[in-house]
């Protein structure tokens, strides 16, 4: 499995001309619903060494738990510029943030204890070459901690979903209707919890880890 530089350079784009907007147009689910499944799903996070795969405006940069020491990449750069004044507004700044794309990451095998994302696989172009690129740098044993949102269950809604999901990826550069559990199987990892958060389980939390 290979890079597609035009899908790729596509999400890129799309994300960098979002990102004056990217915190607002999310403010309303931040409040009700996300900040507090981010801020569970770090708690569970235990490290020390942990991978923050599209680290976007650095929502998630405030629930970083202490003890552990986070780098975070994101393949928009402007994206990162945010995360990065997030970052240095509450002190943060002990962590790293690097501007990579999640499909072809330029670290060492093994270098990792977690991987965490949220809401990212979504977008990555290749979400199952970008789910082998975190097996590949997290130590045997390692777990992947994820929120995301996909296909939902209910056939109806499903196809509904399936049907518009080309128009919103060319807007915004997500795709709303992915099996990202059989992506995650697809990858190599086992799946340890599935867990619902809405109707529909459209929004799941997803562990799993790396074979020993």
């Amino acid at each position: 499995m290979t890079v597609n530089p035009e899908q790729t350079t596509f999400t890129r784009k799309r994300y960098n001309t979002l990102a004056a907007l990217y915190d607002a147009m999310e403010f309303g689910m931040e409040r009700r619903q996300f900040q507090r499944w981010r801020q569970h799903l770090w708690q569970d996070v235990q490290g020390p060494r942990v991978l923050e795969i599209g680290v976007g405006t650095g929502k998630n940069i405030p629930f970083y738990p202490p003890r552990v020491f986070v780098t975070g990449i994101d393949l928009a750069e402007k994206m990162l510029a945010k995360a990065l004044l997030r970052m240095q507004a509450i002190d943060a700044q002990n962590n790293a943030l690097l501007l990579m794309d999640a499909q072809t990451m330029a670290f060492s095998d093994a270098t990792f204890d977690e991987v965490v994302s949220t809401f990212v696989f979504c977008s990555v172009p290749d979400p199952v070459l970008g789910l082998k690129e975190a097996l590949r740098v997290v130590k045997p044993g390692g777990r992947l901690l994820m929120l995301e949102h996909m296909l939902a269950e209910p056939p109806t809604l499903a196809r509904a979903m399936t049907y518009v999901d080309p128009a919103i990826h060319w807007m915004m550069g997500v795709h709303i209707a992915r099996p990202t559990v059989a992506h995650v199987t697809a990858a190599g990892w086992l799946i340890d919890q599935v867990t619902p958060l809405s109707y529909g389980a459209i929004f799941r939390r997803i562990i799993a880890h790396k074979p020993n």
